[in-house]
């Protein structure tokens, strides 16, 4: 059954206001199987109305357009119940913050690799043969964050980030023994990120709470979190009392 789904041919919308890139795009999906190429569309506006006309299962969207960009298509096609799925096609790792909070399903950046673009196809079909029926409420909460890695970007699963350092306008998420920048602030992220999961110790510092392996206090009215890979973490006075709930105190 599944691999009948994944043989129907996704009808494709690329968007670009870039010619070389709307070639580039269009050589790479003749590579693509069952991908029916059925448009191009060089502005924000143009996609829209290609998208109502046309139905696409999946638009390549650029983001840095004139007039109305990428972003704001996603924006204005969110939630309709015909919406195709997006795949970002960029320049810029800068939006990819603001991309995944549009639903998108992945972002690939330029100049775009056969391989990437097949990864991210991969996952527009795994999307789409998820069952409706066994699907739970949507999470107001961020269950993954797209960061820049070397010359693409990866995927990291929220729950398995050990702890977030803020580093100026930065985060740093600690993932075992490897670390990513994400730029966005440490309230904004905080904001995202599940409360029964994550605990706030300090102004500079987000902790996963089963991390946290003990509590110590200095005798000087300052108490340190000792997390399980060794590091210590000084608690602001702020977060003390969240933090001593821990504890049952």
């Amino acid at each position: 059954m599944i691999e009948d789904i994944e043989a129907k041919p996704l009808k494709t919308l690329i968007v670009d206001d870039e010619p070389l890139a709307i070639e580039r795009l269009q050589l790479l999906c003749a590579r693509q199987p069952n991908i029916d190429l059925i448009g191009t569309a060089s502005d924000g506006e143009a996609a829209l109305r290609l998208t109502e006309q046309l139905k696409p299962d999946l638009l390549l969207l650029d983001i840095a357009m004139p007039g109305k960009g990428g972003l704001d298509v996603a924006r204005a096609l969110s939630g309709k119940p015909d919406a195709p799925a997006i795949i970002f096609v960029t320049a810029f790792d800068r939006f990819a913050v603001e991309a995944f909070d549009v639903a998108a399903i992945d972002y690939v950046l330029k100049p775009v690799e056969n391989a990437r673009l097949t990864l991210a196809i991969s996952r527009v079909r795994e999307r789409t043969n998820e069952p409706r029926g066994d699907a739970a409420e949507d999470s107001p909460w961020a269950e993954e964050f797209w960061v820049p890695y070397k010359s693409e970007l990866r995927r990291i699963v929220a729950s398995e980030i050990d702890r977030i350092e803020a580093e100026r306008d930065y985060m740093r998420l600690h993932v075992g023994t490897v670390s990513y920048l994400l730029h966005q602030t440490i309230t904004g992220l905080e904001e995202r990120l599940d409360p029964e999961e994550f605990i706030r110790l300090h102004r500079s510092h987000l902790v996963r709470r089963d991390w946290i392996a003990g509590l110590r206090h200095d005798g000087g009215g300052v108490w340190i979190a000792c997390l399980k890979c060794g590091t210590e973490i000084r608690i602001g006075r702020t977060h003390l009392a969240e933090a001593k709930k821990l504890a049952g105190r």
